[in-house]
C-alpha cells in the first residue's frame, strides 16, 4: 500500500508540475477542471446522489465554471472583477465562519439542495482560484499550495509521533493538537525559508498586499488554520456518509476530494486577500 501511494504521488506530481509549468493557460483551465470535476462527483456520492444526480451535479459545476471562465475573458471593467470578489468572499466567509461553527455545532447540511449548494461554493471557487491564481504566475500557486501540502504532511508525522490530544475525536480521531503544532512550525519554517531564499522574488510576489515577513508569516497561519478546517470539514461529510475515502481513483489515496480537501478552503481566502 505504501509502494502504491508512493508511485501515485510522484506521477501526479510529475504531471501536476508539467501543466502548471507548461500548458498555456485555456488548457490549465482544463487541466483545473480535469481535478475539480471528479471531486464534484464524489462530492454528490457523499451527499448521498445518485449516479443520474451526480453526473448531472458534475454538469452544473462545469457550467458554473465555465460561466466565470467567460466572464472573466470579457471586456467588461467592472463585472468580472466582482464576479471574482463575489466567489471568493462567499468562499471565504464560508470557510473562516460557518464550517468552524458547524464543526463546532457538530452539524451538517441534512437538505440535499444545501448540501448541493453547498458544493458549488466550494468547488467553483476552488477551480477560479486555480486559474486566476496561476494567471498571476505558476511559482506564486505553487508556492501557496504548498502552504496545504507541508501543513498536511508535518501535521501527519507530528501526531504520529507526538500526538496524544484529541483535535476533533468525533470527526477524525487521528488528528492532535500536536499535530496541528507540528503544522504550524512547519509552515513557519517554510515562511521563514520563502523570505530569505526568496528574498527577491518575495516582494514582487507580495508587493500589492503590502505584506512584511511579520505579515507573510500571519497570513500563512491563517491558510493553515483554514486548509485544517478543510481537511475536518471533509472528514466529517465522510463519516456521516460512512465511508473511509471520498472515492478511488487515485491508487493508494483515496478520491480526489481526499487530496485537495484543504486546497479548497486554502486557495479561494489566498487569492481573496490577493485580490483586495
Amino acid at each position: 500500500m505504501l509502494k502504491t501511494r508512493v508511485v501515485t504521488a510522484l506521477v501526479l506530481l510529475v504531471l501536476f508540475l508539467a501543466a502548471l509549468f507548461w500548458l498555456p493557460s485555456p488548457a490549465w483551465a482544463v487541466f483545473a477542471g480535469a481535478l475539480v470535476l471528479p471531486a464534484a462527483w464524489e462530492w454528490g456520492k457523499l451527499i448521498k446522489l445518485r449516479s443520474m444526480a451526480c453526473g448531472l451535479y458534475v454538469v452544473l459545476v462545469a457550467a458554473a465554471c465555465a460561466s466565470l471562465f467567460g466572464l472573466a475573458q470579457g471586456n467588461a471593467a467592472i463585472g468580472p472583477r466582482a464576479a471574482q470578489l463575489a466567489a471568493y468572499l462567499g468562499a471565504s466567509l464560508f470557510w473562516i465562519i460557518v464550517v468552524p461553527l458547524w464543526l463546532w455545532r457538530s452539524w451538517l447540511p441534512r437538505s440535499r439542495w444545501l448540501a448541493t449548494l453547498t458544493g458549488l461554493v466550494v468547488l467553483v471557487p476552488t477551480w477560479l482560484a486555480l486559474v486566476e491564481l496561476r494567471n498571476l504566475g505558476p511559482g506564486l500557486l505553487l508556492l501557496l499550495m504548498s502552504v496545504a501540502w507541508i501543513s498536511d504532511t508535518a501535521a501527519y508525522f507530528a501526531g504520529r509521533r507526538f500526538g496524544r490530544r484529541k483535535l476533533a475525536e468525533s470527526i477524525s480521531p487521528g488528528k492532535t493538537w500536536e499535530g496541528v503544532a507540528g503544522a504550524v512550525l512547519a509552515v513557519s519554517l517554510y515562511a521563514a525559508l520563502w523570505s530569505l531564499a526568496w528574498h527577491a522574488y518575495f516582494p514582487q510576489v507580495f508587493q500589492s498586499m503590502h505584506f512584511g515577513a511579520l505579515g507573510m508569516l500571519l497570513f500563512l497561519w491563517l491558510l493553515t488554520a483554514i486548509g485544517v478546517y478543510g481537511d475536518l470539514f471533509e472528514s466529517a461529510l465522510k463519516r456521516r456518509a460512512g465511508v473511509k475515502d471520498s472515492g478511488a481513483l487515485l491508487p493508494g489515496h483515496g478520491g480526489v476530494l481526499d487530496r485537495i480537501d484543504a486546497l479548497t478552503a486554502v486557495l479561494p481566502v489566498a487569492a481573496l486577500v490577493y485580490l483586495l
